[in-house]
């Protein structure tokens, strides 16, 4: 498929976040320690779930998920983001390119839908208790769970594939500090029509879609939430609901702004501080907020932490 291709161009350079030298190493060291905070929090949270089979339910089982999403997600082009601030030219090859956009796709589709189904998790724990455990059975979540990676892979070829029937011809220089779709389509000299459609349909029905199935989600659980009579059960209900809501809304806004406006290079600038949020910032923030605010996350952790200083110790 990628033989086919008949680009001229063999190599893009990544011009990253800025050109401004003084920046280049304060930010290295920043999105450094954001990436260490992203691996060791996900990472950690992967092995938590993984070892540990009081956690093996539902709610945990799309924790692990998301957490490998991120993981890979942000290894998929943070590495490369990283050597654009320590060296002169960040050059990335064609293939590279292609392969660096379709992961990044995959990954960044298949979170839209794993927070759908955290949310629908949620929907049914609060609004059906009775008929959560066979609602949400292990087959039920399995499958929520490959319909979400079958989703990302379908649209990340969707987009992949348009992208390999262009053709770029002098310009290697992308807007960005990363092979995505919108810097890649200013750089053709060939009709980016059909990639248009195909990000405003598939964009659109992945942010639409997810975003409309979480709010009527919602809807249901804060009715439900206003019906309980304890305080404390709202007050614990609420604040459960808000730490999922914020990363939603930091998730799909940044996408949605990055992807569903005019693709000049004006906006392109003003993109790249949007899709910091959702590239960087989300990925390191997921551990935090839906793990180690949790009670049982906290109770396993102490327990791993024991057992591990124990053995050390004898």
């Amino acid at each position: 498929m990628l033989a086919r291709n008949n680009s001229l161009v063999t190599e893009f350079i990544l011009a990253g976040l800025t050109d401004d030298p003084k920046l280049q190493q304060p930010l290295f060291y920043l999105f450094l320690m954001i990436y260490i905070i992203t691996v060791v929090g996900n990472l950690g949270l992967i092995m938590l779930i993984g070892l540990n089979s009081y956690l093996h339910t539902p709610m945990y089982y799309f924790l692990f998920n998301l957490s490998f999403i991120d993981l890979c997600f942000s290894s998929v082009f943070t590495p490369k983001m990283l050597m654009n601030f320590v060296s002169r030219k960040n050059i990335i090859s064609y293939v590279e390119c292609m392969t660096q956009l379709f992961f990044f796709l995959f990954f960044v589709i298949s979170e839209c839908y794993i927070l759908t189904s955290m949310a629908y998790d949620r929907y049914v724990a609060i609004c059906n208790p009775l008929l959560y455990k066979v609602t949400m059975s292990p087959r039920a979540c399995s499958v929520l769970t490959f319909a979400a990676y079958v989703i990302g892979f379908a649209g990340a070829s969707a987009h992949t594939g348009c992208m390999l029937r262009l053709t770029f011809c002098n310009v290697n220089i992308i807007n960005y500090y990363l092979c995505d779709i919108l810097p890649l389509l200013q750089l053709s000299c060939s009709s980016t029509y059909v990639n248009e459609v195909v990000v405003l349909l598939v964009v659109g029905i992945n942010i639409t879609v997810p975003s409309f199935t979480i709010l009527i989600s919602y809807i249901f659980i804060l009715t439900n939430i206003l019906h309980i009579k304890s305080t404390q059960g709202r007050s614990k209900a609420f604040s459960t609901c808000s730490s999922h809501i914020i990363t939603i809304s930091l998730f799909f806004g940044s996408a949605a702004f990055m992807y569903l406006k005019y693709s000049s290079p004006g906006s392109m600038d003003l993109g790249k501080t949007s899709s910091v949020f959702y590239t960087n910032v989300v990925p390191m923030l997921n551990p935090w907020i839906y793990s180690l605010r949790n009670k049982d996350i906290k109770v396993t952790l102490r327990k791993a932490l024991f057992k591990i200083q124990r053995r050390n110790v004898f």
